[in-house]
């Protein structure tokens, strides 16, 4: 029997100018979750809350196990543990994460370059130049 996939959600946030209105963008088989409702912050702050949307998609998918997959290496390293949250406001994000994760964890969380982030090409269309 053939070793079945892991569901990947990918995720991408930004805000335009820096800071600013913060849009997020989960995609998971096909398609976009975007939220445009979280208020003003920054590219980090944008960030962690695409992880954090990534995480509540993936969730409520039904899935028993899926990976969250962004390029943000900030926000990849902090959520796996491998670098400290430095800022307390990187703290708050990382704690909130945690605490939505109890229930649920992803199976991993993982890095990939920008150019094959989904959910960064889902932002970038809202933004045709």
């Amino acid at each position: 029997m053939a070793e079945q996939k892991r569901l990947k959600v990918y995720f991408d946030g930004g805000c335009r100018p820096n800071p600013g209105p913060i849009e997020v963008a989960a995609v998971m088989r096909g398609a976009a979750y975007l939220r445009t409702d979280l208020g003003i912050g920054t590219n980090g702050d944008a960030e962690w809350l695409a992880l954090i949307h990534a995480l509540e998609v993936g969730q409520a998918s039904g899935a028993v196990a899926f990976d969250l997959v962004g390029d943000s290496r900030s926000v990849v390293d902090q959520a796996n543990g491998r670098a400290k949250a430095a800022s307390r406001t990187d703290q708050a994000h990382l704690a909130r994460f945690c605490a939505l994760a109890e229930t649920n964890p992803p199976a991993r969380i993982r890095w990939i370059k920008r150019t094959q982030n989904l959910a960064g090409i889902a932002l970038n269309a809202r933004h045709p130049r």
